[in-house]
């Protein structure tokens, strides 16, 4: 007898299972999609949107052929000691040890950025304590024991001979629904019948449909609460409705937006904190909390993507110019060069940019003979002579003794179209320190290591600058990660269109770029992250 007992008291753990989406290989731009489930096969596809898009198929295929959720398993999060699922309320209360709280369900629980998505059968309390949990369905009643009279305690009279046929309410898994947007016929609720008999002389009332309905004001929803439509004041019951409808507009979007994120969970703290106060809900407190937590860890994940730093804290990546003023000011130089440069080719546009950052405060400069050698020029004895010639260049003695001078004796150089004067002050805003700053990331940057051991050309170092200030946080090219014109870059580098694939073959191969794809008119791809510090992003 005791044997059975036990036996019939074993709870199956709940189901568990996976579908990720992982990258093949470094600087390859197809998927592999796989899925935890044993008879599952992975998949490669050949971009990330084609991968995401079978990964959702395939979750979706195993929610219209696995069974409903089990009313009386062991919670899946349970079995492995979750920790993130909503307490009692008291602090001596202590779930079962088989069920944290609630109806068992079955929800989707996915990241942010669509990378993996998990199916767990657990109870209603743990998927309430995930943001991102989406309920698809939730288990029907368990039976109730049956009466004296045969019949179950919450089973519906049986029908007269020649009534309507009481009807059970059945599970469907063929297309998930969402907590907050479940009907009475999603969730499959009904009403039994008015059992008819020997008892039942008196008149039946009215039909359900042909009785006066009593209207009442909408009731909104956030964070699977039910905002109540008799909450005072009526400011925080407005906000409250509000929020929960920009969390969901939120979820719909294609995009994340970790600002608008971290003010959504600011206002909900403060919101839940006030309705706290009001209602003096130990649990509300706690969401609360929880808000606050998440706001700070959302703000913080948008300033590690902006390349800025928290308050009392070192960026996520340490770059060479550190502020934004100083990356428009980059931006500047190169803009100014690209439409004063006074001879056409990318060898001339190299040279006169780096003579334009030795002299961009005063006009005047110094120059030695490595400066010019150290950048990729076939003749620089000739390209030096013909910016003399044309009036733009000046310099203290003759071209051969500049490319001779040695940093201990430099030659002194001078640009009269920078030089400031009392009705021209000069094309830059900057101040004196800020020159040597810029001056040294372009240096940096043109005679890179992997760009010089790979002897690349003036152009595909001007296409490096190009792409170091046209690139967000993150490294992705243009604003939003867009792409860049292809116009503008061929126009900044003096080469054709036509001639920017090689250029971008160039850089990948010298590990600048990764995920690159020329299209007719737009460059996209991202920056790698070892050249992330050399970095002007887009604010």
């Amino acid at each position: 007898m005791g044997v059975e007992a036990h036996a019939t008291n074993e709870r199956v753990t709940g189901r568990r299972w996976t579908v990720r989406l992982d990258p093949v290989g470094r600087g390859r731009a197809d998927v592999r999609v796989s899925c935890s489930r044993p008879a599952c096969a992975a998949q490669v596809l050949p971009s990330a949107a084609d991968g995401r898009t079978a990964a959702i198929a395939h979750l979706k295929a195993h929610l219209r052929a696995g069974p409903a959720p089990r009313p009386s398993v062991q919670c899946a999060c349970r079995a492995e000691e979750c920790h993130t699922h909503i307490r009692p309320a008291g602090p001596r209360e202590r779930p079962v040890p088989w069920r944290c709280g609630g109806a068992v369900v079955l929800a989707v629980i996915t990241d942010r950025e669509g990378r993996w998505w998990q199916v767990l059968e657990c109870c209603s309390r743990c998927a309430a304590a995930h943001p991102t949990a989406k309920v698809v369905a939730t288990a029907q009643a368990a039976e109730a024991p049956a009466r004296a009279d045969g019949f179950r305690a919450d089973a519906p009279a049986p029908a007269t001979p020649g009534g309507p046929a009481a009807t059970t309410p059945t599970f469907s898994a063929v297309s998930p629904h969402f907590s907050h947007s479940a009907t009475a016929a999603a969730t499959g609720t009904a009403v039994p019948q008015q059992a008819s008999g020997p008892r039942s002389s008196a008149p039946r009332s009215a039909p359900r449909s042909a009785r006066p309905t009593r209207k009442r004001p909408p009731r909104g929803r956030i964070a699977q609460r039910l905002v109540p439509h008799d909450l005072r004041p009526v400011a925080l019951r407005d906000e409250l409705t509000e929020l929960g409808e920009l969390f969901r507009a939120y979820q719909a979007r294609t995009e994340p937006d970790l600002a608008v994120l971290a003010d959504l969970h600011a206002r909900k703290a403060e919101a839940f904190n006030a309705w706290a106060e009001v209602t003096a809900d130990t649990g509300l407190r706690l969401d609360a909390r929880r808000a606050e937590q998440a706001a700070a860890t959302a703000r913080l994940q948008h300033l590690h993507r902006i390349g800025q730093a928290p308050d009392g804290e070192g960026p996520a990546v340490v770059r060479l110019l550190t502020a934004p003023a100083q990356w428009n000011h980059a931006r500047a130089v190169l803009a100014h060069v690209a439409e004063n440069a006074p001879l056409p080719g990318a060898e001339a546009r190299l040279l006169v940019l780096m003579v334009t950052l030795r002299t961009a405060q005063s006009g005047v400069g110094n120059l030695v003979g490595q400066d010019i050698k150290g950048l990729p020029l076939q003749d620089p004895e000739h390209l030096v002579g013909q910016l003399v010639e044309s009036g733009w260049l000046g310099i203290s003695g003759t071209v051969e003794e500049l490319i001779a001078s040695r940093p201990e004796s430099p030659t002194r150089i001078s640009v009269p179209s920078l030089t400031p004067d009392e009705d021209d002050p000069g094309p830059f805003t900057f101040g004196r320190k800020l020159r040597p700053k810029l001056s040294g990331w372009a240096q940096r940057v043109v005679g890179e290591k992997k760009l010089r051991k790979g002897k690349t050309g003036a152009d595909v170092r001007l296409l490096a600058l190009a792409l170091a200030t046209g690139a967000d946080g993150e490294g992705r090219l243009g604003p939003g990660g867009e792409g860049i014109g292809l116009d503008a870059l061929a126009s900044w580098c003096a080469v054709d269109p036509g001639d920017l694939s090689d250029l971008v073959d160039r850089l990948t191969a010298a590990d600048w770029l990764a995920e690159a794809d020329v299209t007719g008119t737009l460059l996209t791809g991202r920056l790698t992250e070892r050249v992330l510090p050399l970095g002007c992003p887009l604010t």
